[in-house]
C-alpha cells in the first residue's frame, strides 16, 4: 500500500513537471561558512620556513573551521591564491603529511584542486571546478590583524588574505630596518610568517620601536651594518684627556663633523660623527666614595648630549669606574642614555680591585659584570622603544675581559662592540687587532682608536679602512 501510494506520487510529481515545461525545481545548497579567528597574542610568529609546512600552519593560525580547502601544487599558487581568496577558504600546498591533518582539523569535506596536484586526499570530495561547489559565506575583513611575511606570493600569505587579514609584505624582516605601513595605526594582532622575524618577544620589541619611530643618528634604528661612527674621545675642557677637550662644545661639533667628512671617501657606508665622551674619569685621590673615580654630573654633561643631538651626532659616555663596579656608574646616567642618540662605552683598564690605585697596573673586569650591564641597558632600551643601542667595550689586553667569551651578545637591543685601543707603530697595532680578533665572541662588532701622539705614524683614514680581515665601524680619535 504504501508503495503504490508512492508511485502514484511519483507520477503525479512527474506530471506537473511536465506542465510546467520539464522544468525540476531543485533547492539549492545552503552556504557554507569557513569560520576564521586571530591569534591569541598580540604578536606571534609562525617560525616555519618549509612552504607546505608554512601553509598548513598559517590555516591553523587563522581558520578555526572551514568545509572547503583550496589545494594546489608550488607552480600554481597565484592562480588558487585568487580563488581561495575569493572564497574566503585557506590554501594548502599539495605535499607532507601537515596538509591531511589540517584538512581533517579543519573538517573539510570538499577540496578544490588547481592546477597539478598529485596528492589525493583521501575520503573528501575532489573537484577541479569552483562552479561544483556550494555557496561559500566569504570572511569579513580583519583590520585588525596584519600578517607579515617576506613572500608575498606564498600559499600562506594567500590564506592570511582569505581570512580577511592585511598582508604586507616587507623588505626585511626586521621592522627597524623596513618598518611596515600596517603599523599606522597600531594593529591589535600581528603575525609574523617565517623564523626570519625572530620570536614573538623580539619582534614585539622591534615593531614598539618601528610604531614609535624614533631615529639614530644618520637615520634607521639599527646601528650596523649600514653606518660607520668616526669619534672626538674626550672630556670637556681637559686637552690632556683628549682631542674632545680641546674645544668648546659648538667647535666639537663642527671638529667631528669635518673628522667624520674625510671619511666619506673611502668607506662603504655612510658615517656618522660622534662623541665619546668620557663621563667617570679615573682619579688618583678616593673621592668622597672612595671608588678612585670623579663622575660627572647629569648636569655637566646635558650640554654636549643636547648639542650632539641638535647636529646629528652620536654620543658615547666612556666610564671609568676605578673601584666601582660599571653597573652602579651607568646607572647614574640613566636620563642621558634614554635618549636614541646616546650609547654606554665601558673601560676595564680603569676597573679597579679593593686595593688598586689609577696608574699603577692595567685593570680588568669579569664578563659577568659586563653582562649585567649588557642586561640592564638592553631592558632600559627595550622599555622605552628605543633604536638599537651601541655598548662599547675597550680591550688592548685579553686580560683586560675575563672570560670574555661568555660575552651576552644576544640582546637585539644592543650592537656589541670591541674596541681596540692600543697605540704605537703599525706593527704593535695590528698585532694587537690580530689578537683580539683570536677566539672573539660572535656578534661582535669592532671598534679602533687612533692617536694623534702616541701612534707613530697616525693612521690615515684609507689606512684605517684598509684594515683587515673588515674596516672598523668605530673609530674614534684622542
Amino acid at each position: 500500500m504504501r508503495m503504490a501510494g508512492r508511485t502514484r506520487f511519483a507520477a503525479l510529481w512527474t506530471a506537473v513537471a511536465l506542465v510546467l515545461g520539464g522544468c525540476a525545481v531543485i533547492a539549492p545548497e545552503p552556504p557554507v561558512s569557513p569560520q576564521v579567528r586571530t591569534p591569541a597574542e598580540a604578536v606571534a610568529v609562525i617560525a616555519v620556513d618549509d612552504p607546505v609546512a608554512l601553509a598548513a600552519a598559517t590555516s591553523a593560525a587563522l581558520f578555526a573551521s572551514s568545509p572547503i580547502v583550496v589545494l594546489t601544487g608550488p607552480q600554481t599558487v597565484p592562480e588558487a591564491e585568487e580563488t581561495a581568496v575569493g572564497l574566503g577558504v585557506p590554501l594548502l600546498l599539495a605535499g607532507g603529511p601537515e596538509v591531511s591533518a589540517e584538512l581533517d582539523r579543519l573538517g573539510a569535506t570538499t577540496v578544490l584542486a588547481v592546477g597539478e596536484v598529485t596528492t589525493e586526499p583521501a575520503g573528501r570530495r575532489i573537484v577541479d571546478d569552483p562552479d561544483a561547489l556550494p555557496p561559500v559565506t566569504v570572511p569579513v575583513p580583519q583590520p585588525s590583524l596584519l600578517v607579515l611575511t617576506t613572500d608575498g606570493a606564498s600559499a600562506a600569505a594567500g590564506t592570511a588574505r582569505a581570512a580577511g587579514a592585511r598582508v604586507e609584505t616587507v623588505t626585511d624582516p626586521d621592522p627597524r630596518v623596513a618598518a611596515p605601513t600596517g603599523l599606522d595605526p597600531r594593529p591589535e594582532h600581528v603575525l609574523a610568517l617565517g623564523s626570519a622575524f625572530g620570536t614573538p618577544e623580539v619582534l614585539a620589541g622591534r615593531l614598539d620601536v618601528a610604531a614609535r619611530g624614533a631615529t639614530l643618528p644618520g637615520g634607521g634604528q639599527v646601528l650596523f651594518p649600514g653606518r660607520r661612527m668616526v669619534a672626538l674621545y674626550g672630556h670637556p675642557g681637559v686637552p690632556a684627556l683628549g682631542v674632545l677637550g680641546e674645544q668648546d662644545v659648538a667647535a666639537s661639533v663642527a671638529r667631528a663633523k669635518a673628522l667624520a667628512a674625510e671619511y666619506d671617501a673611502v668607506s662603504d657606508v655612510p658615517v656618522v660623527p660622534a662623541f665619546e665622551l668620557i663621563a667617570t674619569i679615573a682619579d688618583s685621590g678616593p673621592g668622597p666614595d672612595g671608588d678612585y673615580s670623579s663622575e660627572a654630573t647629569v648636569e655637566f654633561l646635558r650640554p654636549w648630549v643636547d648639542a650632539a643631538r641638535e647636529a646629528g651626532v652620536y654620543v658615547l659616555l666612556d666610564l671609568q669606574p676605578g673601584r666601582t663596579d660599571f653597573l652602579t656608574q651607568a646607572q647614574r646616567y640613566t636620563e642621558l642614555l634614554a635618549q636614541p642618540h646616546v650609547g654606554l662605552a665601558l673601560d676595564p683598564e680603569w676597573r679597579l680591585g679593593p686595593d688598586q690605585r689609577p696608574l699603577q697596573q692595567i685593570g680588568s673586569v669579569d664578563v659577568d659584570e659586563v653582562n649585567a650591564v649588557i642586561t640592564w641597558l638592553a631592558d632600559l632600551t627595550r622599555e622605552n622603544a628605543l633604536p638599537q643601542k651601541l655598548l662599547m667595550i675597550h680591550q688592548f689586553r685579553l686580560s683586560m675581559i675575563a672570560g670574555r667569551e661568555r660575552l651576552d651578545t644576544s640582546r637585539d637591543e644592543l650592537a656589541v662592540l670591541l674596541h681596540a685601543d692600543g697605540f704605537g707603530t703599525p706593527d704593535l697595532k695590528f698585532a694587537t687587532w690580530a689578537a683580539l680578533h683570536e677566539g672573539a665572541p660572535a656578534g661582535v662588532a669592532w671598534g679602533w682608536k687612533n692617536f694623534y701622539d702616541e701612534d707613530t705614524p697616525t693612521f690615515t683614514p684609507a689606512q684605517t679602512m684598509a684594515i683587515e680581515p673588515e674596516p672598523p665601524v668605530f673609530v674614534s680619535y684622542q
